[in-house]
Protein backbone atom coordinates (compact mmCIF):
# COMPACT_ATOMS: atom_id res chain seq x y z
CA UNK A 1 0.00 0.00 0.00
CA UNK A 2 3.02 2.30 -0.13
CA UNK A 3 1.80 3.52 -3.53
CA UNK A 4 -0.90 5.53 -1.72
CA UNK A 5 1.84 7.71 -0.20
CA UNK A 6 3.04 8.57 -3.72
CA UNK A 7 -0.31 10.05 -4.79
CA UNK A 8 -0.30 13.87 -4.62
CA UNK A 9 -1.73 15.08 -1.31
CA UNK A 10 -4.31 17.37 -2.85
CA UNK A 11 -5.79 14.47 -4.83
CA UNK A 12 -5.99 12.33 -1.68
CA UNK A 13 -7.78 15.12 0.24
CA UNK A 14 -10.23 15.54 -2.63
CA UNK A 15 -10.88 11.79 -2.68
CA UNK A 16 -11.28 11.78 1.10
CA UNK A 17 -14.09 14.32 1.01
CA UNK A 18 -15.73 12.47 -1.88
CA UNK A 19 -15.61 9.11 -0.06
CA UNK A 20 -16.95 10.57 3.20
CA UNK A 21 -19.81 12.32 1.36
CA UNK A 22 -21.59 8.99 0.74
CA UNK A 23 -22.14 8.28 4.46
CA UNK A 24 -25.61 9.82 4.65
CA UNK A 25 -26.89 8.16 1.48
CA UNK A 26 -25.59 4.77 2.59
CA UNK A 27 -27.14 5.20 6.05
CA UNK A 28 -30.53 5.95 4.45
CA UNK A 29 -30.21 2.75 2.37
CA UNK A 30 -30.40 0.30 5.29
CA UNK A 31 -33.64 -1.70 5.32
CA UNK A 32 -33.96 -2.79 8.93
CA UNK A 33 -30.78 -2.45 10.99
CA UNK A 34 -30.92 -0.20 14.05
CA UNK A 35 -28.47 2.72 14.36
CA UNK A 36 -26.39 0.79 16.91
CA UNK A 37 -26.28 -2.35 14.76
CA UNK A 38 -25.06 -0.12 11.93
CA UNK A 39 -22.43 1.36 14.26
CA UNK A 40 -21.21 -2.11 15.23
CA UNK A 41 -20.94 -3.63 11.75
CA UNK A 42 -19.62 -0.44 10.16
CA UNK A 43 -16.92 -0.33 12.84
CA UNK A 44 -16.05 -4.01 12.36
CA UNK A 45 -15.45 -3.54 8.63
CA UNK A 46 -13.65 -0.25 9.28
CA UNK A 47 -11.33 -1.92 11.78
CA UNK A 48 -10.61 -4.87 9.46
CA UNK A 49 -9.79 -2.48 6.61
CA UNK A 50 -7.33 -0.60 8.82
CA UNK A 51 -5.67 -3.86 9.91
CA UNK A 52 -5.17 -4.81 6.25
CA UNK A 53 -3.82 -1.34 5.47
CA UNK A 54 -1.40 -1.37 8.42
CA UNK A 55 -0.12 -4.86 7.60
CA UNK A 56 0.33 -4.13 3.88
CA UNK A 57 1.98 -0.78 4.60
CA UNK A 58 4.21 -1.57 7.58
CA UNK A 59 4.38 -5.38 7.29
CA UNK A 60 6.27 -6.78 10.30
CA UNK A 61 6.46 -3.34 11.87
CA UNK A 62 2.66 -2.90 11.96
CA UNK A 63 2.35 -3.96 15.61
CA UNK A 64 5.27 -1.76 16.65
CA UNK A 65 3.72 1.24 14.87
CA UNK A 66 0.50 0.73 16.84
CA UNK A 67 2.43 0.36 20.12
CA UNK A 68 4.49 3.50 19.46
CA UNK A 69 1.34 5.62 19.33
CA UNK A 70 1.03 4.89 23.06
CA UNK A 71 -1.36 6.62 25.42
CA UNK A 72 -1.98 9.60 23.16
CA UNK A 73 -2.88 7.31 20.28
CA UNK A 74 -5.51 5.69 22.50
CA UNK A 75 -6.70 9.08 23.75
CA UNK A 76 -7.02 10.38 20.19
CA UNK A 77 -8.84 7.19 19.23
CA UNK A 78 -11.29 7.70 22.08
CA UNK A 79 -12.29 11.18 20.93
CA UNK A 80 -12.59 10.01 17.33
CA UNK A 81 -14.71 7.02 18.38
CA UNK A 82 -17.22 9.34 20.06
CA UNK A 83 -17.47 11.15 16.72
CA UNK A 84 -18.41 7.86 15.06
CA UNK A 85 -21.20 7.40 17.61
CA UNK A 86 -22.33 11.00 17.12
CA UNK A 87 -22.42 10.53 13.34
CA UNK A 88 -24.69 7.49 13.47
CA UNK A 89 -27.03 9.09 15.99
CA UNK A 90 -27.13 12.40 14.10
CA UNK A 91 -27.97 10.69 10.81
CA UNK A 92 -30.88 8.90 12.48
CA UNK A 93 -32.26 12.14 13.96
CA UNK A 94 -31.70 14.92 11.41
CA UNK A 95 -31.02 15.51 7.71
CA UNK A 96 -27.86 14.67 5.78
CA UNK A 97 -27.37 18.36 4.96
CA UNK A 98 -27.50 19.37 8.62
CA UNK A 99 -24.89 16.77 9.54
CA UNK A 100 -22.36 17.51 6.79
CA UNK A 101 -22.65 21.29 7.13
CA UNK A 102 -22.05 21.08 10.87
CA UNK A 103 -19.11 18.69 10.37
CA UNK A 104 -17.45 21.26 8.10
CA UNK A 105 -17.04 23.63 11.07
CA UNK A 106 -14.05 21.57 12.25
CA UNK A 107 -11.65 24.01 10.56
CA UNK A 108 -12.99 26.79 12.79
CA UNK A 109 -12.91 24.68 15.95
CA UNK A 110 -9.26 23.93 15.18
CA UNK A 111 -8.53 27.66 15.17
CA UNK A 112 -10.28 28.12 18.52
CA UNK A 113 -8.60 25.11 20.17
CA UNK A 114 -5.26 26.13 18.66
CA UNK A 115 -5.62 29.49 20.39
CA UNK A 116 -6.29 27.98 23.82
CA UNK A 117 -4.02 24.90 23.75
CA UNK A 118 -1.26 25.76 21.28
CA UNK A 119 -1.12 29.53 21.93
CA UNK A 120 -1.74 30.27 18.25
CA UNK A 121 -3.05 33.73 17.50
CA UNK A 122 -6.44 34.22 15.85
CA UNK A 123 -6.32 36.81 13.07
CA UNK A 124 -9.13 39.22 12.25
CA UNK A 125 -10.08 37.05 9.26
CA UNK A 126 -10.24 33.95 11.47
CA UNK A 127 -12.34 35.79 14.04
CA UNK A 128 -14.82 36.87 11.37
CA UNK A 129 -14.93 33.32 9.98
CA UNK A 130 -15.51 31.81 13.42
CA UNK A 131 -18.29 34.30 14.16
CA UNK A 132 -19.95 33.58 10.82
CA UNK A 133 -19.73 29.80 11.31
CA UNK A 134 -21.09 29.98 14.86
CA UNK A 135 -23.98 32.12 13.62
CA UNK A 136 -24.74 29.52 10.94
CA UNK A 137 -24.63 26.68 13.46
CA UNK A 138 -26.90 28.59 15.87
CA UNK A 139 -29.37 29.25 13.04
CA UNK A 140 -29.39 25.56 12.12
CA UNK A 141 -29.69 24.31 15.69
CA UNK A 142 -32.26 26.95 16.61
CA UNK A 143 -34.44 25.99 13.67
CA UNK A 144 -34.18 22.33 14.69
CA UNK A 145 -35.82 22.99 18.09
CA UNK A 146 -39.23 23.36 16.48
CA UNK A 147 -38.61 20.47 14.11
CA UNK A 148 -37.72 17.86 16.73
CA UNK A 149 -34.15 17.32 15.49
CA UNK A 150 -32.25 19.27 18.14
CA UNK A 151 -30.50 16.20 19.58
CA UNK A 152 -29.41 15.15 16.11
CA UNK A 153 -27.82 18.52 15.43
CA UNK A 154 -26.13 18.57 18.82
CA UNK A 155 -24.76 15.07 18.15
CA UNK A 156 -23.47 16.32 14.79
CA UNK A 157 -21.79 19.24 16.56
CA UNK A 158 -19.86 16.79 18.73
CA UNK A 159 -18.05 15.46 15.66
CA UNK A 160 -16.05 18.53 14.59
CA UNK A 161 -15.29 19.25 18.26
CA UNK A 162 -13.95 15.76 18.98
CA UNK A 163 -12.08 15.51 15.69
CA UNK A 164 -10.44 18.87 16.39
CA UNK A 165 -9.34 17.55 19.79
CA UNK A 166 -7.74 14.59 17.99
CA UNK A 167 -5.84 16.91 15.66
CA UNK A 168 -4.67 19.07 18.57
CA UNK A 169 -3.34 15.91 20.27
CA UNK A 170 -1.47 14.99 17.09
CA UNK A 171 -0.03 18.48 16.75
CA UNK A 172 1.10 18.48 20.38
CA UNK A 173 2.81 15.16 19.67
CA UNK A 174 4.01 15.37 16.04
CA UNK A 175 5.58 11.91 16.13
CA UNK A 176 2.14 10.37 16.66
CA UNK A 177 0.92 8.43 13.62
CA UNK A 178 -2.81 9.10 13.16
CA UNK A 179 -3.51 5.74 11.49
CA UNK A 180 -3.10 3.77 14.76
CA UNK A 181 -5.27 6.43 16.45
CA UNK A 182 -8.14 5.81 14.04
CA UNK A 183 -7.53 2.06 14.49
CA UNK A 184 -8.19 2.46 18.22
CA UNK A 185 -11.30 4.47 17.31
CA UNK A 186 -12.52 1.48 15.32
CA UNK A 187 -12.00 -0.86 18.27
CA UNK A 188 -13.82 1.44 20.70
CA UNK A 189 -16.76 2.16 18.40
CA UNK A 190 -17.14 -1.59 17.81
CA UNK A 191 -17.42 -2.06 21.57
CA UNK A 192 -19.98 0.77 21.82
CA UNK A 193 -22.08 -0.77 19.06
CA UNK A 194 -21.91 -4.19 20.72
CA UNK A 195 -23.05 -2.81 24.07
CA UNK A 196 -25.84 -0.61 22.67
CA UNK A 197 -27.29 -3.17 20.23
CA UNK A 198 -30.01 -5.52 21.44
CA UNK A 199 -28.68 -8.10 18.98
CA UNK A 200 -26.22 -8.15 16.10
CA UNK A 201 -28.28 -10.05 13.52
CA UNK A 202 -28.97 -8.01 10.38
CA UNK A 203 -29.92 -8.90 6.79
CA UNK A 204 -27.32 -9.66 4.11
CA UNK A 205 -28.34 -6.46 2.33
CA UNK A 206 -27.68 -4.39 5.46
CA UNK A 207 -24.40 -6.25 5.98
CA UNK A 208 -23.39 -5.18 2.48
CA UNK A 209 -24.22 -1.55 3.24
CA UNK A 210 -22.24 -1.87 6.50
CA UNK A 211 -19.24 -2.98 4.43
CA UNK A 212 -19.64 0.00 2.10
CA UNK A 213 -19.85 2.40 5.05
CA UNK A 214 -16.94 0.79 6.89
CA UNK A 215 -14.46 0.37 4.03
CA UNK A 216 -14.81 2.64 0.96
CA UNK A 217 -16.67 5.41 2.79
CA UNK A 218 -15.01 5.58 6.23
CA UNK A 219 -11.67 3.72 6.06
CA UNK A 220 -10.65 5.04 2.63
CA UNK A 221 -11.89 8.51 3.58
CA UNK A 222 -9.82 8.71 6.76
CA UNK A 223 -6.74 7.04 5.27
CA UNK A 224 -6.76 9.43 2.30
CA UNK A 225 -7.29 12.45 4.58
CA UNK A 226 -4.58 11.36 7.00
CA UNK A 227 -1.94 10.77 4.33
CA UNK A 228 -2.97 13.63 2.06
CA UNK A 229 -2.86 16.27 4.79
CA UNK A 230 0.80 15.49 5.48
CA UNK A 231 1.93 17.10 2.21
CA UNK A 232 -0.93 19.50 1.50
CA UNK A 233 -1.02 23.07 2.88
CA UNK A 234 -3.65 23.57 5.55
CA UNK A 235 -5.43 26.19 3.46
CA UNK A 236 -5.85 23.73 0.62
CA UNK A 237 -6.98 20.86 2.87
CA UNK A 238 -9.84 22.96 4.27
CA UNK A 239 -11.11 23.77 0.78
CA UNK A 240 -10.75 20.28 -0.70
CA UNK A 241 -12.51 18.61 2.21
CA UNK A 242 -15.56 20.76 1.49
CA UNK A 243 -16.42 18.20 -1.20
CA UNK A 244 -18.11 16.26 1.60
CA UNK A 245 -20.38 19.22 2.40
CA UNK A 246 -21.21 19.77 -1.26
CA UNK A 247 -21.79 16.19 -2.37
CA UNK A 248 -23.39 14.84 0.85
CA UNK A 249 -26.68 16.78 0.55
CA UNK A 250 -26.62 16.19 -3.23
CA UNK A 251 -26.70 12.39 -2.80
CA UNK A 252 -29.51 12.74 -0.23
CA UNK A 253 -31.55 14.81 -2.68
CA UNK A 254 -30.84 12.64 -5.76
CA UNK A 255 -31.43 9.23 -4.18
CA UNK A 256 -33.91 9.93 -1.36
CA UNK A 257 -35.53 13.23 -2.33
CA UNK A 258 -34.35 14.61 1.02
CA UNK A 259 -34.66 18.37 0.72
CA UNK A 260 -34.02 20.28 3.96
CA UNK A 261 -35.76 23.64 4.67
CA UNK A 262 -34.27 26.80 3.22
CA UNK A 263 -32.91 27.81 6.64
CA UNK A 264 -30.54 24.82 6.52
CA UNK A 265 -29.09 25.92 3.17
CA UNK A 266 -28.74 29.51 4.39
CA UNK A 267 -26.93 28.29 7.52
CA UNK A 268 -24.86 25.87 5.41
CA UNK A 269 -23.84 28.69 3.07
CA UNK A 270 -22.74 30.75 6.07
CA UNK A 271 -20.65 27.86 7.41
CA UNK A 272 -19.04 27.03 4.05
CA UNK A 273 -18.26 30.73 3.46
CA UNK A 274 -16.62 30.85 6.88
CA UNK A 275 -14.54 27.74 6.15
CA UNK A 276 -13.45 29.12 2.76
CA UNK A 277 -12.57 32.45 4.39
CA UNK A 278 -10.48 30.69 7.03
CA UNK A 279 -8.88 28.28 4.54
CA UNK A 280 -7.73 31.10 2.27
CA UNK A 281 -5.68 32.47 5.13
CA UNK A 282 -2.08 31.36 4.83
CA UNK A 283 -0.88 29.72 8.00
CA UNK A 284 1.27 26.89 9.17
CA UNK A 285 -1.49 24.98 10.92
CA UNK A 286 -1.82 21.35 9.97
CA UNK A 287 -5.47 20.44 9.56
CA UNK A 288 -5.97 16.73 9.08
Amino acid sequence: MQFVYKIPGYILCLLAGFCLSFGGALFRSFEGASPWQILFWRSVFFMLALIVFLVLTYRKEALNVIKKSGFFGILGGFFLSTSFVGYIFAMSETTIANVVFIISTQTLFLAVFGYFFLKEKISLRSFIAITLAISGAILMIGDSISRGSLLGNLAALSMPINFSILVIIVRKHPNLDMVPAIFYAGILSTIYGFILSENLIISYKDLGFSFLMGVPQLAFGFIFATIGSRTTPAATVGLLMLTESIFGPTWGWLFFNELPPMSVFIAGAMIITAVVLKSLEKNKAVIS
